[in-house]
């Protein structure tokens, strides 16, 4: 096969390299997947990452689907990293399913060690994969959380069907060197971005006498508020929903994503849809415009995203369980418990 028609162009076949496969159909590729692969460098040990722009997703509609020309110029620019290789193998390849490109990756690159890289809200949907017990045979997998998605994920019924092939977050370091069927789940810092949440706020495309006329991407969301006033608006809002135990992380100088965090729980699962539900609207109401949210089907783990300001909104399970505030590691001062809500109350009733 020549270079020019050479699915991962500059990769020798009896390369030895530990790679983690990330597909998809980037549409669009934003700060998530880039996220997601430099924690796979770093967590599993890995020499790359190769993001496989899918031409299209078997499972997903074309409408609103980009040209893959435009897919894969964007997650060019976007993976900027000497170590992330981006191409669309499944054209040369004549693959549609995931379970086909990567035994035919396999058959090219023998001698490689390959994982499949994927955010935890892929999990439930594996079941409806082509051949996706037949994807763990062939291939280990890394699962990293995405808000909204990782302990109800893990209940779902792929992860359940292959239970005990699961390696614990410490073995990360060792998947690549395992034999299928491994998997592991990564409980990394998260990365807010969405691909379906960014296409919610992009302008359409519209045609003019055969040409397509495409305004930039808009920022996602409008973050024209100051970071403070979010802060204070998000804390009044979670007040007067009853949210527990509030816990707000700086992040100014630490993050790109956002200049505090704010963790909160409620008592049940319907509690917590609420208080995401109800800060959304105050943000609107407050001129913010789209508000991302994510994860409400479960409500075990809902993000609301207001930009400068990130909430994560839980049960307080899924709270323990992850335990964001000890993974940001941050020193004592940087994590600010406000007054408690419940003083704060008896504080006015008097």
């Amino acid at each position: 096969m020549s270079s020019t028609h050479h699915p991962m162009p500059g990769v020798p076949r009896d390369t030895r390299r530990r790679v983690g496969l990330l597909g998809g159909s980037f549409n669009p590729a934003h700060e998530g997947h880039r996220h997601v692969s430099l924690e796979a460098l770093k967590r599993l040990g890995l020499d790359e990452v190769w993001w496989l722009v899918s031409p299209q997703n078997p499972l997903k509609s074309g409408d609103g689907m980009e040209p893959l020309a435009a897919r894969l110029a964007r997650a060019r620019k976007l993976g900027r990293h000497p170590r992330i290789r981006v191409e669309a193998p499944e054209l040369l390849l004549g693959t549609r399913y995931t379970l086909d490109t990567v035994q035919a990756l396999k058959r090219l690159y023998p001698r490689a060690r390959f994982v499949w890289l994927m955010g935890a809200d892929i999990l439930p949907q594996l079941v409806h994969w082509e051949g996706w017990r037949d994807l763990f045979g062939a291939i280990v997998i890394a699962a990293f959380a995405r808000p909204g998605w990782g302990y109800a994920a893990l209940q779902s019924a792929a992860p359940r069907a292959f239970a005990r092939y699961r390696l614990d977050a410490g073995q990360a370091r060792q998947l690549a060197d395992r034999g299928p069927p491994a998997w592991c789940f990564i409980p990394s810092r998260l990365d807010s971005h969405s691909a379906t949440a960014i296409r919610a706020v992009r302008p359409k495309r519209t045609r003019t006498k055969g040409k397509t006329i495409s305004d930039p991407i808009r920022p996602l969301p409008d973050g024209s508020n100051p970071a403070s006033a979010q802060l204070a608006l998000v804390r009044r809002s979670l007040e007067d929903d009853k949210a527990e135990d509030v816990i707000v992380i700086d992040l100014k100088g630490k993050s790109s994503f956002a200049d505090y965090m704010v963790i909160a729980s409620g008592r049940s699962n319907r509690q917590v849809v609420a208080i995401a539900d109800h800060l959304a609207e105050r943000l609107k109401q407050a001129g913010q415009g789209y508000i991302p949210v994510e994860g409400k089907p479960g409500g075990d783990w809902v993000l609301v995203d207001a930009g400068d300001v990130v909430v994560h909104i839980f049960r307080p399970e899924p709270r323990a369980f992850y335990a964001l505030e000890k993974m940001w590691a941050l020193e004592n001062d940087a994590a600010v418990k406000p007054k408690a809500i419940k003083s704060a109350r008896r504080t006015r009733a008097r």
